[in-house]
């Protein structure tokens, strides 16, 4: 059985992340096998001290990339990604706030 914190890996902080946040968009790195409700009920129980409320969940599936250093080819890893909107009357994530 997973867990909120197997399903969540960690933030997306980037420049359109942070712009998101005003309409109560977050981004984050998620398991690759996690579905979109097990999603939304592992941001609500992981930040629940904040009394979140998920909206909606959309997720992206991000290629692995080629990548080279000097003679050595390889790829980059495979990865899942989650924006996660909330509803009007939930509270905000407190671990973003501090961010902008």
């Amino acid at each position: 059985m997973k867990t909120a914190h197997d399903i969540i890996k960690r933030p997306i902080i980037t420049e359109n992340s942070m712009d998101l946040m005003a309409q109560r968009t977050y981004v984050f790195e998620v398991a690759k096998d996690a579905t979109k409700p097990e999603i939304a009920k592992a941001v609500e129980e992981v930040f629940k001290n904040d009394k979140v409320k998920v909206a909606c969940v959309r997720t992206i599936n991000m290629k692995k990339k080629p990548k080279r250093l000097g003679v050595h080819f390889g790829y980059t890893s495979d990865w899942k990604k989650a924006i996660v909107t909330l509803t009007a009357d939930s509270g905000l994530i407190e671990f973003f706030e501090g961010l902008n």
